[in-house]
């Protein structure tokens, strides 16, 4: 079974942190380090958004143009751990949306691959 499992969501206000952690379990994960991982977000009738991703080996990150300089993703890859997370500081009211976790293999892309369920992030103004 493949598991995907985001954690750390909540209400905040404005000018608030916020750290998302995405746990990945299952025998397709063995590897956990031969996965890319995003973050993506979607708000109320809006589509989903790309908002970070970071490579297999940790070494190369990419953030929307929206975030840059206030989120920070990362991983753990050691064996049992098997986590990414989103830092996200400055938190503004048009941050609040759903924060989905995505695994995908490098040569899909982001977007592709598999997906948590979502945990929901509320910015207060």
């Amino acid at each position: 079974q493949v598991q995907l499992v985001e954690s750390g969501g909540g209400l905040v206000q404005a000018g608030g942190s916020l750290r998302l952690s995405c746990a990945a379990s299952g025998p397709i994960f063995s590897i956990f380090s031969d996965y890319g991982m995003g973050w993506f977000r979607q708000a109320p009738g809006k589509e989903r958004e790309l908002v970070a991703t970071i490579t297999s080996s940790g070494g190369s990150t990419n953030y929307a143009d929206s975030v840059k300089g206030r989120f920070t993703i990362s991983r753990d890859n050691p064996k049992n751990k098997n986590t990414v997370y989103l830092q996200m500081n400055s938190l503004k009211p048009e941050d609040t949306a759903v924060y989905y976790c995505n695994a995908y293999l490098s040569p899909l892309g982001p977007g592709r691959g598999y997906w948590g369920q979502g945990t929901q992030v509320t910015v207060s103004s």
